[in-house]
C-alpha cells in the first residue's frame, strides 16, 4: 500500500470517529451511504469540525488572535487545495475536494462563517441569522451535494436551504445553552417584534423571566422560517442518487423533528433542551426507507448523477 493511500486510510478511520462522536443523528444516517461516499461525507465533516474547534478553542480572543487563527484556517485550505498539505486531515480534505469538484468559494464561506460567530454575540436582523445559516450550513449541504452527485443542478439550492433548515433548528434547540455561553441567536428584530427589545443587552445575566414567552414566540417564527426550508430541501433530494437520497431524508427527518418537539411544548425551549430519543431516530430512518421505495419507480428512471459545475453565492438561496 503507498504512503498516499496509507494516508488515506487512517484518516477514514478518525473521521469516521469524528462524526460518529460529535453528532449521533448524521453517523446515524451516513451509515446508509455506500462505504466510498461514506468516508468521503465523514472527511468533509471532520474538516469543518476541525474549523469549528479551532475557532472555539479561542473563547475570549482578541481580534488579532482571532485573525491569526482565520490566517491559519485559510492556510491550511490552501494546502488542501494545493497538493501541499501534511496534516493526514487535510491530506484527506484536499483529495475529496479535488475529486468531487468542490468550489473553494464554499469551505472559504464556511471560515467566514465561524468569524462571524467568534466576533458577534448577536444578531440584529433575521438576515443577519440567515447570513450566518449559509456560511456555517447551506455552504455544507453545498459540498455535500458535490460528494453525492445530482442529477440537476438546479437542487443545489434545495441542498443549500436544507442546511438552513438545520441551522435554524439548531438556534432554536440551543437557545438556553447559548446564553449561558453568552450568546444569542434569536434576532433583535423579531424579540422587538414580541416585547423583548434590547434582550442582547442581558446577556451575561440571567436570562429574565419576562423574555420566556417572546423568546418562545421567536422560536415558533425562526422554525415555521425553517419548515419552508425544509420543504425545498425536500424537492431537491429526488436528484440524488438513491442511498444519498435515503441517508439525507433520514437525516432531515431526524433534525425535523427536533422541532416538533419544541413545538410540542409550546416553543418553550427554557423548559429543557429537545433531544429525539435512539428509537425515534430509528422509526425516522425507516420513514425514509418507506417514502424512497415508494417513489423508487421514478428514481429508477432519473438521469445519471454528475458532480456540479455551477457555484452558488447567498444571494441564489435567498427566496423560499
Amino acid at each position: 500500500m503507498t504512503t498516499v493511500a496509507l494516508v488515506a486510510t487512517s484518516s477514514a478511520k478518525v473521521a469516521r470517529a469524528t462524526i460518529a462522536h460529535h453528532s449521533k443523528s448524521f453517523a446515524l444516517a451516513s451509515r446508509l451511504l455506500g462505504r466510498r461516499v461514506r468516508d468521503q461525507t465523514a472527511v468533509v465533516y471532520t474538516w469543518c469540525r476541525r474549523a469549528d474547534d479551532a475557532v472555539d478553542e479561542q473563547p475570549a480572543a482578541s481580534p488579532a488572535e482571532l485573525a491569526e487563527v482565520l490566517d491559519t484556517l485559510r492556510a491550511e485550505l490552501d494546502a488542501a487545495y494545493t497538493r501541499t498539505a501534511v496534516d493526514p486531515v487535510l491530506v484527506s480534505f484536499g483529495e475529496v475536494v479535488r475529486e468531487r469538484g468542490v468550489p473553494r468559494h464554499y469551505p472559504e464561506e464556511l471560515i467566514a462563517g465561524l468569524a462571524m460567530d467568534a466576533s458577534s454575540t448577536h444578531y440584529a436582523t433575521v438576515d443577519d441569522v440567515l447570513l450566518y445559516a449559509w456560511r456555517v450550513a447551506g455552504v455544507v449541504g453545498l459540498m455535500m451535494s458535490h460528494v453525492f452527485g445530482v442529477s440537476d443542478e438546479d437542487a443545489l439550492v434545495n441542498a443549500a436551504h436544507l442546511g438552513l433548515a438545520m441551522q435554524l433548528t439548531n438556534i432554536c434547540r440551543d437557545v438556553a445553552e447559548d446564553w449561558d455561553r453568552g450568546r444569542l441567536y434569536l434576532p433583535d428584530d423579531l424579540l422587538a417584534n414580541h416585547g423583548a427589545p434590547g434582550l442582547a443587552r442581558e446577556l451575561g445575566r440571567p436570562l429574565p423571566a419576562t423574555a420566556r414567552e417572546p423568546i418562545a414566540r421567536t422560536v415558533a417564527d425562526l422554525l415555521a422560517l425553517a419548515d419552508r426550508y425544509y420543504r425545498s430541501g425536500d424537492r431537491g433530494i429526488r436528484a440524488l442518487p438513491w442511498r444519498a437520497a435515503l441517508a439525507v431524508s433520514a437525516a432531515r427527518r431526524v433534525y425535523s423533528a427536533i422541532g416538533g418537539r419544541i413545538a410540542r411544548a409550546n416553543h418553550d425551549v427554557l423548559a429543557g433542551r429537545a433531544v429525539v430519543p435512539g428509537a425515534s431516530k430509528l422509526g425516522h430512518v425507516a420513514s425514509a426507507v418507506v417514502r424512497l421505495v415508494a417513489s423508487s419507480p421514478r428514481r429508477l428512471g432519473g438521469r445519471r448523477a454528475i458532480v456540479p459545475t455551477r457555484i452558488l453565492e447567498r444571494g441564489d438561496v435567498t427566496s423560499v
